[in-house]
C-alpha cells in the first residue's frame, strides 16, 4: 500500500495498542505454566500472531476470543516442531532456549531480514548445555537436544532478547541456573519486563550486579492484562510536542517499559519551547532503541543540534534503522548525519515533504507519518502496509485523529 499524506496536525483521543513486548512474554509464560491462564487486552500484530502460533506448535492449547487469549499450558511437548517466526526477532530469540528446555527438536523459519539477524550468544553457550545446532548462518535451522542447567555466560550488548529467552526457559530446568553478563547490559528495561511478567506466574528471579539466578520451578497459571504500549504511544507524544493536540489514554506510569522515557523527552521539548530555549536534545538510546525513529523526527523539528547515540544495534533490526531514518528525513528536507552508533540532526522549523520507502520496517512509516504533520508538502510513503508487524490499524487511527492520506 502506497499512500500520500497531506500535512495536517492531529487532534482527538487515542488509546495506544497493548504492549507487544509484554504480550510476547505473557503468552510464552502462560504456555509454560501448568494449567489455564487468561490474558486480556491482546493486540494481534503479525509478531504476536507468530508467537501464539509458535506456542501452539510446542504443545500449548490457545483460544483467541476477541482480545482475550485463553491458554492451557503445555503438558506433553511434541517430539518435533516447526516454528515460523515470520519477521519477529522476539519470537525467534525467546523461543530457541524454550524449545530446547522442552526437549523439542525444532526447526525455525523466518523471512525478511530475520534470517540475517545474529543468534551468536546461543550458538556459543547452548552447545555447552546439551544442545546441537544444525545452522549454516541463515534460516531455516534446527535445534536438537534437551537443555541442561548451570551457568550461561551472555554478552549484554548484542540484544537483551537473548537474556529474556534464557530467563523464560530456565524455570523449566530442575535445580538452579544462572545467567552471567560478560559485557555491560543494554536495553535493561526489557529484562525488567521479563522478570515482572514471570513474577505474575510465580517465578521470582534474583538479580545481582553480574546477572540473574533462576531456580527451577513450576510456573503457576494466572489471569492478567497486557498494558498499553509506550513505544506506540511515542508517535502521538511526539506529535503533541510538534504542535498536535492528542489526548493519550491508558498508559501505566509505573510501567517497566523503558520507552516511557518519551514522555519526559517531549515534556522537556515543550517546556524549552515555551521558555524560548533551544528544543534540541541529547539521547543515549542504549536502553530505548525502539524510540530512535520517532526521536529522529523530533530532532529534525527542534531548534538546535540533536544527538542520538548508543544505537549501533539498530543497524541489524528489520532494516538499518539509522541509515533508513537519515535517508528518509533528508529526503523530506531534513539535515541528518549518521554516526556509527547514532545520528546528528540539525533542526528545521518545518520539513518540505517528499517520497520515502518503507524499508520493510514498521517503525519507519509511522515515524514519517508524524513527520508529515510539520511538512509543507505531501509525504508519499511506499509500502506503508508494513506497519502491520506491530500496529496494523495505525493509519486508521491516524486518520481518525485528523490525518489526511490517500492510497495511490
Amino acid at each position: 500500500m502506497d499512500i500520500s499524506i497531506t500535512p495536517s496536525l492531529l487532534h482527538g483521543d487515542v488509546t495506544p495498542p497493548p504492549s507487544k513486548s509484554v504480550a510476547h512474554r505473557l503468552i510464552i509464560a502462560a504456555a509454560l505454566a501448568k494449567g489455564r491462564s487468561v490474558i486480556s487486552s491482546v493486540y494481534y500484530s503479525k509478531d504476536i500472531i507468530a508467537t501464539i502460533d509458535a506456542m501452539r506448535a510446542l504443545g500449548a492449547s490457545i483460544e483467541c476470543d476477541g482480545s482475550t487469549v485463553t491458554i492451557d499450558g503445555i503438558t506433553e511437548p511434541p517430539a518435533k516442531a516447526e516454528i515460523d517466526c515470520n519477521e519477529s526477532g522476539s519470537t525467534l530469540r525467546f523461543l530457541i532456549p524454550v524449545a530446547c528446555a522442552l526437549g523439542v527438536e525444532t526447526t525455525f523459519i523466518g523471512r525478511g531480514r530475520l534470517p540475517e539477524r545474529p543468534i551468536t550468544p546461543y550458538l556459543e553457550e547452548l552447545p555447552k548445555h546439551g544442545i546441537e545446532f544444525d545452522y549454516s548462518g541463515t534460516m531455516p535451522f534446527t535445534v536438537r537436544g534437551k537443555l541442561t542447567g548451570g551457568e550461561f555466560k551472555i554478552a549484554g550488548d548484542i540484544s537483551s532478547q537473548f537474556i529474556t529467552g534464557l530467563l523464560l526457559a530456565l524455570p523449566l530446568i530442575e535445580g538452579g541456573s544462572r545467567v552471567t553478563l560478560t559485557t555491560k547490559l543494554e536495553s535493561r528495561p526489557y529484562v525488567d519486563i521479563t522478570r515482572d511478567c514471570l513474577a505474575k506466574f510465580g517465578c521470582d528471579i534474583a538479580e545481582d550486579e553480574n546477572g540473574w539466578s533462576v531456580n527451577g520451578t513450576c510456573l503457576s497459571p494466572c489471569e492478567c492484562a497486557v498494558e498499553a504500549d509506550f513505544s506506540q504511544a511515542a508517535f502521538f507524544c511526539a506529535a503533541n510536542a510538534l504542535g498536535s493536540n492528542v489526548n493519550i489514554n491508558g498508559l501505566n506510569v509505573n510501567s517497566f517499559q523503558g520507552d516511557k522515557k518519551i514522555v519526559e523527552i517531549c515534556e522537556k521539548i515543550v517546556y524549552n519551547k515555551r521558555n524560548g530555549l533551544d528544543t534540541a536534545f541529547e539521547a543515549d538510546c542504549s536502553d530505548i532503541p525502539d524510540l530512535v525513529p520517532i526521536l529522529a523526527v523530533l530532532g529534525s523539528l527542534c531548534s538546535g543540534t540533536t544527538r542520538i547515540t548508543g544505537a549501533a544495534r539498530l543497524r541489524i533490526k528489520e532494516c538499518d534503522r539509522l541509515a533508513a531514518m537519515a535517508e528518509s528525513l533528508n529526503a523530506v528536507g531534513g539535515n541528518v548525519t549518521e554516526l556509527p552508533d547514532g545520528l546528528v540532526i540539525e533542526g528545521r522549523d518545518s520539513l518540505r515533504g517528499g517520497e520515502v520507502p518503507d524499508f520493510n520496517d514498521h517503525r519507519i512509516p509511522m515515524a514519517m507519518a508524524i513527520a508529515s504533520t510539520r511538512c509543507t508538502e505531501p509525504v508519499i510513503i511506499r509500502g506503508a502496509q508494513c506497519v502491520a508487524k506491530s500496529y496494523p490499524d495505525f493509519f486508521e487511527v491516524f486518520e481518525g485523529l485528523g490525518g489526511v492520506y490517500d492510497k495511490i
